[in-house]
């Protein structure tokens, strides 16, 4: 995530970023996006910042915009070219992109305008891989069905995925998502690990049900009147529904009910099992243990080293504007918060009470359940470290059982060094040794 900070400007830039808007103002939306494209290439932050609507104006300083296209190519290589603009729609905007063609990575630059023609969104974002053919699966082992998993008023599709010609009923993972808007794949470029998951487990005579979540059915209207946004109404509700869902299906074993939580999922699944009922163990997939806003800090550092020097002074700025509104986090509730310091990843107060609040180790060490923890060794998002505070919180517990995979990342992904976000755009299926790890502990309750 790149932010940048607020540094004085020269009057005269900002008369030039007067004249540059002025003429923008009287051009139709793809001109527009043509003149942000040019400003982005000549480092004209001004008047990138001038074209946006007011909202964003008042949360982003120009200084965010300064140094955007070198600060991106220190990691993907130079600029080398840039493909025809295009159109498309979503959310009831138009929107306008052009691929831009880094040497080590194509990236999108997405563009759209309000009613009023101003600039609401610009992002680089990588390109989308082209859509493609489910994973290959033997089909004489694997059957799915659509199902619906409903939670106030909000209805997910969802997929129930089984051993085809079981004899009997059989044992059910319900698979929860990390944060984002994610479908029920858990698509990250060509990726698709709940896909894997599921076809990998019905192959062994597991079945799966897998959901797409709430905030990318519903977007910003996600979250039931009279409440607020926080875990619960992002994700703990509705994985809730979805563990009685899948306990209600015929082909399914009522106490064979086990709950996978990967990533965000991973750090919610011992709250989640709280308030489940007939649930028969609780996998923790690369799960958070640390607070929140310590491993933001921590990740925001790591991409800063990987995209350039840590003791440059704009990455300097970065970090300490992050560290600030970490330790304020810490304080919400207390005397000393101070309300004029933005909260980390623009999420709400409510969101970051309940954060702070949450403490998923010792919540986790009072279940009676079987638990597994599971762990890439290469994963920077959630680390060795929360995988040390796992193992020392639930120490004492009987029946926890924990294991690490030198080889994977956060995706899962085999690889070797250091892991990078680069790695998300190239496509690799988990290991057939993590599904044989699940299998051996949904049959046994451990490893």
């Amino acid at each position: 995530m790149k932010r940048f900070f607020f540094r004085c400007l020269m009057l005269a830039g900002w008369l030039a970023a007067g004249h540059a808007v002025s003429l923008y103002a009287q051009q139709g939306e793809r001109e527009r996006a043509q003149r942000i494209y040019e400003w982005l290439v000549t480092n004209e932050a001004d008047s990138i910042h001038a074209a946006l609507n007011e909202e964003l104006q008042a949360r982003l300083y120009p200084a965010a915009f300064k140094d955007m296209l070198p600060q991106v190519e220190r990691q993907f290589g130079k600029l080398q070219s840039a493909d025809a603009w295009q159109t498309g729609e979503a959310g009831g905007y138009r929107l306008h992109y052009r691929d831009l063609r880094f040497e080590r990575l194509p990236l999108r630059l997405l563009l759209s305008f309000d009613a009023g023609g101003h600039l609401n969104t610009i992002r680089l974002m990588p390109v989308p891989a082209p859509a493609e053919a489910p994973a290959a699966c033997d089909s004489t082992q694997v059957e799915e069905r659509a199902l619906t998993v409903e939670t106030d008023g909000f209805r997910l599709p969802a997929t129930l995925t089984l051993p085809k010609g079981a004899v009997g009923k059989v044992p059910c993972v319900v698979l929860v998502h990390g944060s984002g808007p994610n479908d029920r794949d858990e698509t990250v470029g060509p990726n698709k690990p709940f896909r894997d998951l599921a076809y990998g487990l019905a192959e062994r005579g597991i079945a799966t049900l897998r959901y797409d979540k709430r905030t990318r059915v519903y977007g910003a209207a996600c979250v039931p009147q009279g409440r607020v946004l926080d875990y619960d109404t992002e994700a703990v509700d509705d994985a809730v529904a979805a563990l009685a869902l899948a306990g209600r299906q015929p082909e399914v074993t009522p106490d064979s009910l086990y709950l996978l939580g990967h990533s965000l999922g991973g750090t919610l699944a011992p709250r989640i099992a709280g308030r489940a009922s007939r649930l028969a163990g609780v996998i923790i997939l690369a799960g958070l243990a640390r607070p929140l806003e310590d491993a933001y800090t921590a990740q925001v550092a790591y991409l800063a080293s990987l995209a350039g020097n840590p003791a440059d002074e704009r990455v300097r700025q970065q970090l300490d504007e992050v560290r600030r509104q970490a330790a304020n986090v810490k304080l919400l509730g207390t005397a000393r918060f101070n309300p004029s310091i933005p909260l980390p990843m623009n999420l709400p107060e409510s969101y970051w009470r309940l954060a702070n609040a949450y403490k998923p180790v010792e919540v986790a060490a009072t279940l009676g359940l079987p638990l597994l923890v599971l762990q890439g060794e290469r994963d920077y998002q959630v680390t060795m470290e929360d995988f040390a505070l796992w193992r020392a919180g639930l120490m004492r517990h009987r029946n926890a059982s924990f294991k690490s995979y030198p080889k994977l990342n956060h995706l899962l992904q085999e690889g070797t060094g250091s892991s990078t976000p680069l790695e998300y755009d190239r496509a690799s299926s988990i290991p057939a040794y993590v599904m044989d790890d699940l299998s051996a502990f949904v049959r046994h309750g451990r490893l």
